[in-house]
């Protein structure tokens, strides 16, 4: 099978006119006419990462994050981003991003957020159409049960293996109706207030976003990296059920560069 088969795959699940306008999703590096010898899954591409490809022998990489979110105008190796591309073509390695595509996208990165809490009747709120696509950036479901505040953060700290979850002021009702969004969310929170969200939970906000939302909502941020690491078991399930005898790895490289001490 060749790689450009595998790349049609993922971009029907999650078709590149979904990609919010600031995006670069889509193929970044390389060729894709190669028969696909394997697929290395995850969230950031880094030279690591390349290295990880190369010892297993996959030549296609499949991330969340673009590698490529800017032009390049050189590539003499002055940072991370250079250093990795020219790494990639040197191995014959192509480099696929799934991005906000696959953010925006029905069962992507917000479902397997929402998968991971247990969360049901899931739907996109502040949803939108694509070219007669539905889509969203934030999803919203409900808990199994109700939890208290204090027990709805532990639990997020187990689910998402997070040392710490910032919040604002414990909720002193129970939360049933949980939104999400993963990665910079804090766009959204005003919408989940609007939709009747017990809890708001997404990778990042400001600090001034907190304020005035206290018993209006449990805000409840697990960091960018915690929020999206799952993504890669979206890309996994796709090439397993669309592209039988794909070989696909999960990275092994944590690439999340914020160290908590």
């Amino acid at each position: 099978m060749k790689i450009k088969e595998v790349v049609d795959a993922l971009e029907r699940f999650a078709p590149l006119p979904l990609q919010e306008s600031y995006d670069n999703a889509g193929l970044q590096v390389g060729l894709t006419e190669a028969e696909v010898s394997g697929a290395l899954l995850c969230l950031d591409v880094t030279e690591k990462v390349i290295d990880e490809a190369v010892a297993l022998g996959c030549n296609l990489v499949v991330s969340h994050h673009p590698l490529i979110f800017h032009g390049l105008k050189r590539i003499i190796y002055s940072d991370e981003v250079q250093r990795t591309v020219a790494k990639a073509l040197k191995n014959d390695i192509t480099v696929v991003s799934m991005h906000t595509n696959m953010d925006n996208a029905n069962g992507g990165v917000n479902f397997k957020i929402a998968e991971k809490m247990g969360l049901g009747a899931c739907r996109f709120f502040a949803g939108k159409s694509v070219d007669g696509i539905e889509c969203g950036s934030g999803v919203i479901g409900e808990l199994p049960e109700p939890l208290a505040a204090d027990d709805f953060v532990i639990m997020l700290k187990r689910k998402f293996d997070v040392e710490c979850v910032e919040c604002n002021q414990l909720l002193r009702r129970s939360i049933k109706s949980v939104a999400v969004c993963g990665g910079a969310g804090s766009f959204l929170l005003n919408d989940a207030i609007a939709e009747g969200a017990d809890a708001f939970v997404t990778g990042e906000m400001h600090y001034h976003e907190y304020f005035g939302h206290e018993q209006d909502i449990q805000i409840a941020v697990i960091g960018h990296y915690q929020s999206e690491q799952y993504t890669n078991e979206i890309f996994k399930s796709i090439i397993s059920e669309k592209c039988k005898g794909v070989k696909t790895f999960l990275t092994k490289t944590n690439t999340n560069p914020i160290l908590y001490l």
